[in-house]
C-alpha cells in the first residue's frame, strides 16, 4: 500500500523518541513533527536524514484505514495501548 498524499497521521498521533531534526528529544504523541508540511508532506522523505523510525514505517490498509481520520485514530490508539507511563 502507498501512503496516502495529505494523510500525515503517522507524523502527528505517535510519539517519536529519537531525534528529529529541528526536534532533537523527538515528539511527543499528538504534536505535528516540525518537518511536515502544511500540507502533510515529509520535508525528510528520501533524506538520509530522516529517523530509522520513520523510514522503517509502512503503510498498511489495517493502520491507515480508508481515511486519514481512521489513520489517525488507529494510531492515537496504538499510542495510548503502548504508553508505558500511564498503564
Amino acid at each position: 500500500m502507498e501512503c496516502r498524499t495529505g494523510c500525515g497521521a503517522c507524523c502527528i498521533a505517535p510519539s517519536i523518541s529519537s531525534p528529529i531534526p529541528g526536534m532533537n528529544g523527538g515528539k511527543p504523541a499528538g504534536v505535528r513533527c516540525i518537518q511536515l508540511t502544511t500540507d502533510n508532506k515529509c520535508m525528510l522523505f528520501g533524506k538520509r536524514e530522516r529517523p530509522a523510525v520513520c523510514i522503517n514505517l509502512r503503510a498498511s490498509e489495517e493502520m491507515c484505514g480508508k481515511a486519514s481520520e481512521e489513520a489517525y485514530s488507529y494510531l492515537e490508539y496504538l499510542e495510548r495501548a503502548t504508553d508505558i507511563i500511564n498503564m
